[in-house]
Order: C-alpha cells, then structure tokens, then sequence
C-alpha cells in the first residue's frame, strides 16, 4: 500500500529543494520519501501553484470571503462619507 504524506510535508519538503542546494535525492534521503515522489511533487507545484495540495480548497474559499469583506468594508466607507456629509461634519 503506498504511503500518505501530509500536504504540509509535501510543501515544505519541496520549498527546502527550492530554497537549498541540495539535491532531491538528498532531500529525499532526509524526509524517508522516494526520490520519484519527490520530483513529482516539485513538478506538481511548478505547474499549479500551493493550492494543489488541498483537497477540499480551502485556500479559495478563503480568498472568495476576503473579497467579500474588502467589498462590505468599501460600502461601509462609502456609506460613512455620505453620513458625515449629511451632518456637515466633512473634512
């Protein structure tokens, strides 16, 4: 049965080959991974970015509700402005 790694592992064992000079076979040898995993988890990431170790995208559900307060936060500044204008209190 083939082993499970955490995408937490996956990510820091590849920022460790992108960030050192170490080879992968030497990273691999430190981690107890093979090396093959560990070039596809390289490639992986190279082509699809941080969010591809999630399973459940996390990440973007995340980003979509930042957006959403960034946009309540400018209707409420808006709304703020218009108020102060209403009482006189402008600056």
């Amino acid at each position: 049965m083939p082993r499970s790694y955490s995408p937490k592992l996956k990510f820091q064992v590849v920022k460790e080959i992108l960030e050192s000079d170490k080879s992968i076979a030497e990273v691999a040898r430190a981690y107890d991974v093979h090396p093959n995993s560990v070039r596809n988890w390289q490639e992986t990431f190279e082509e699809n970015g941080p969010e591809i170790f999630q399973k459940d995208g996390t990440i973007s559900e995340y980003e979509q509700k930042i957006a959403d307060l960034e946009q309540l936060i400018g209707k409420k500044e808006v709304e703020i402005a218009l108020l102060k204008k209403f009482l006189g209190r402008e600056k």
